[in-house]
């Protein structure tokens, strides 16, 4: 069984001191006041309903909620997030690095705007945008800076609840777009394989209700077979000619219908 985890998280801006405001400063590292850290993290288990969320504590330090976090994501085959390969991954691995928390130098990531940006030609390849357009729900509204400005100056309670409960609606939202959006791109990660089972099962699930949908050669003349599984949400995969051929031989040893 697939253990695959999806995540967001909310980032507070930097503190910083200057002398006037204006579009066109240039503001170095010495006007930190204070360093940005990540506010919250919230995630939920595919095939689980509950959104589970952490906060940074009282003195707005985000080691506790890091070091728990960390525990969870080790625990998954992938992980999912939006624009998270080039923003969530890189933030929790750099806040870990400050506060000397050990993580994975690599995790294998489902990442949805790299898939509509590579397989799709959406307006906008935005999460609220794409969630609207799949119809599978929209963002909560925040009420724009004054939210994290209540959160990080004021340290409100209550705005915090509504950044907690925004992350979680944004983590809802983001398993329905990749549910939409799974089976109309290639598969990253075979689980079949990886929990021992025969490497034609479907490499989503590991299940042996296949069937073979297309058949084709290479420039190379190399044949392959394009097979598919019952469940009409895993995305096809390709297995080799001589794999094809182990599973029809399996097929018949077990006197199974061959389904083509």
């Amino acid at each position: 069984m697939r253990k695959r985890i999806f995540f967001d998280i909310e980032v507070s801006p930097n503190v910083m001191l200057s002398w006037r405001s204006g579009y066109k400063l240039s503001l170095g590292p010495e006007n930190i006041l204070k360093e940005r850290a990540i506010i919250c993290i919230c995630w939920k288990w595919e095939g689980q309903d509950e959104v589970q969320s952490l906060t940074w504590d009282k003195k707005q330090c985000d080691k506790a909620m890091l070091k728990t976090f960390i525990k969870e994501l080790n625990k998954a085959d992938e992980i999912c997030g939006h624009n998270s390969d080039r923003f969530d991954v890189k933030w929790l691995r750099t806040r870990c690095l400050f506060h000397g928390i050990n993580v994975f130098p690599r995790y294998q990531s489902l990442d949805t705007l790299k898939m509509a940006k590579n397989g799709f030609l959406f307006n906008s390849n935005k999460l609220d945008y794409i969630a609207q357009f799949l119809e599978v729900g929209k963002k909560t509204e925040t009420g724009g800076f004054d939210l994290w400005k209540k959160i990080v100056l004021d340290k409100d309670s209550e705005a915090l609840q509504l950044m907690v409960d925004y992350c979680k609606n944004d983590v809802t939202i983001l398993e329905g777009v990749y549910q939409k959006l799974e089976p109309y791109v290639e598969h990253k990660f075979n689980y079949a394989t990886l929990h021992g089972e025969e490497k034609y099962c479907c490499p989503q699930c590991g299940s042996y209700d296949i069937k073979l949908r297309k058949t084709y050669t290479t420039k190379m003349g190399t044949m392959r077979h394009s097979m598919g599984c019952s469940n009409k949400f895993h995305p096809a995969y390709t297995i080799s000619n001589k794999t094809y051929m182990e599973y029809l031989q399996g097929m018949v040893r077990s006197n199974k219908k061959i389904v083509l």
